[in-house]
Parts: C-alpha cells; structure tokens; sequence
C-alpha cells in the first residue's frame, strides 16, 4: 500500500547524497516535494529532473542555510498555503569537517558542524513540528550516523554531534508521544557520497580512500530504507535504525580486499 501518494515531503540538504536520493525515492512515491538547501543551481537541476520524470508531482525549492535560524524560521513559516501541512520532514542537512585530534581542532570546524548538525536541526524541527502536533499526524526523520554511536579516533566533535542528534530522536518521541507524529532515527555507516570529500575540503584523492578496496552503501540504499520506514502503517514507527555495508562491522572494522 502506498500511503505516500500525494503527501508533502520537505527534505534539508536536498542538493546532493542521501537527501537528493530521498527526493528521487519519495517523487516515485507520488509525494510533492520541498527541497531546502544552500546550492540554488544544484537545487534548480534537480528539480528539473524531478519534474522530467515525475510530471505529476509539485516540487518547491528553498535556498537556505540551516544554521541561519532567522532565516529558517521565516521562510518556512510563510510558506504558500498549498504547502504548509508538511507530513514528512527528513532533517538530513549535516556534514563533517576534518580529522584531527581535539587538541589540534580547528574552532571554524567544530562550529560549522555543531551549527549545521544540530542547531539546524533543531531550528528545522523547532518550526515544523508544531503543525504536525496540530494536525495530529506527521513523520520525522534525522539523518543520525553510526559515528553518533561509537567515538572513532579524531572523529571527536563530528560523533559528538551526530551522538546529539540520535539523543534528539529519542528525545522527540517522548515530547511528541500522543500526538501521532512519528519520529524516525536513521545511523548510516559508511556512505559513498560528498561526505568524505566536504569532509577533507575538497581533496578528492583522500576522500577516495575511504572506500577504497570495499563496497559501500550508496545514498539510494538509504533513501530506500526511509522511503520505507515512512510507508509503514499509522500505528508502527520505526525508531531507530543502523544501516551498514556488509564490508563494515563498527566504525573501525572494515574488510577492504587487497
């Protein structure tokens, strides 16, 4: 059963990676889409190839930062009409910066993660959860990590934040409980997207090496697996999900072939 078709699906960090294969999964679904990011161009050419192979489905482009709260807060609580009962927020906008040690961190780093991985999540959140909570139906999703359950070396602040954001799922469901708003933890492992290559600053060849001698997850298993989640009868919420590459047993135990 498909109980997706014609909802309203807003989707942060849509440009690229997992939210941009969420956007693909949930169009094939039948949902009308909002896609928020900060690249505009990038957001543009997905739409239009959205509506190229989903001409039924309305799609609604929002430039804009997560971190910027004011921002946030006032471009989507004036939405179009036709648009403000949201039954689905996936809150995937996040990124990593860096590999050192937290006595050799660099400040610009840790602000930039902790602003976008948390704070702008709970900016999101903080503006649409009061409609669902009113209309008594609605999904969240946070986009967690695996790096959110187990501290690997160097990775300090990035596990930190991503440790936040699965304690925010949890605490959600608690705040929310009765209200028949779903909240939805997903902690992916290793995932081939931009991740590694935002992470390193554009160096493409170390970002390469992250995967390099395994198979890793693609942005669409896991746009699969939300796709899914949030197709799930009214009364099951699937709370908290790990999703790794067969290749990876922890966040330091990866078999890579020689």
């Amino acid at each position: 059963m498909n109980r997706i078709h014609n909802t309203i699906t807003l989707i942060t960090g849509a440009s690229s990676g997992i939210g941009e294969a969420c956007a693909y999964h949930f169009a094939s679904a039948g949902s009308h889409l909002i896609l928020l990011a900060r690249r505009n161009k990038s957001l543009l050419a997905l739409k239009q190839s959205l509506q190229e192979q989903y001409p039924d489905i309305n799609i609604l482009t929002i430039e804009c930062d997560v971190r910027n709260q004011p921002s946030v807060e006032q471009l989507l609580s004036n939405l179009p009409e036709e648009w403000k009962h949201i039954d689905t927020l996936i809150n995937n906008a996040g990124l990593s910066r860096g590999l050192e040690k937290i006595q050799d961190g660099l400040i610009q780093n840790w602000e930039e993660m902790i602003d976008t991985n948390i704070k702008g999540l709970l900016y999101v959140s903080r503006t649409i959860l009061p409609g669902m909570i009113e209309r008594k139906k609605g999904n969240v999703i946070n986009i967690a990590s695996i790096a959110g359950r187990e501290t690997y070396p160097f990775g300090n602040v990035y596990c930190a934040t991503k440790s936040a954001a699965r304690t925010l799922s949890e605490a959600m469901r608690i705040d929310v409980n009765g209200s028949n708003v779903r909240i939805m933890n997903i902690d992916p492992g290793m995932v081939e997207t931009e991740f590694s290559l935002v992470r390193f600053h554009g160096d493409a060849e170390r970002a390469k090496q992250v995967y390099k001698g395994m198979q890793p997850l693609t942005a669409d298993d896991i746009a699969e697996i939300i796709l899914f989640s949030v197709n799930r009868p009214p009364h099951v919420t699937i709370g908290d999900i790990l999703i790794l590459p067969t290749a990876q047993a922890n966040t330091t135990t990866v078999y890579r072939e020689t």
